[in-house]
């Protein structure tokens, strides 16, 4: 089966670097989710060189800022999901940049577990 994000298109990209790029979640749960996608081809963060780990944190910050000036959210959720088990669907290391807006769930203590996420099967 192919990964659908070693053959992602370039000109989908918000930001990269040498490590990994970014582009805006297809099945968002908020306006502006982002996704952090390491361009060498694993499926966990834990396998992450310190390099790699560098360069994926790197490029957060930098899309957060992209994120502040388009959406101006009031919080972030950041997140990464390690194994089916987790919720991982896409056995490619990448990491959720997630904007939060106030009144985007009624209480959003304990982050993203508390919003109204669709379920989607992407097999």
């Amino acid at each position: 089966m192919e990964c659908i994000f070693c053959n992602s298109d370039r000109e989908n990209y918000i930001a990269e670097n040498k490590y990994a790029y970014a582009i805006l979640d297809k099945y968002p749960v908020n306006e502006g989710h982002t996704l952090i996608i390491s361009k060498r081809h694993f499926s966990s963060l834990f396998e992450a060189t310190p390099e790699e780990a560098a360069g994926i944190f790197s490029l957060v910050h930098e899309v957060k800022e992209i994120l502040d000036v388009q959406y101006s959210p009031q919080g972030y959720n950041i997140g990464v999901n390690v194994g089916y088990a987790a919720g991982q669907t896409i056995m490619h290391l990448h990491v959720h940049v997630i904007p939060r807006y106030k009144g985007d769930t009624e209480n959003p203590r304990g982050g993203i577990r508390n919003l109204k996420i669709p379920l989607v099967n992407y097999d």
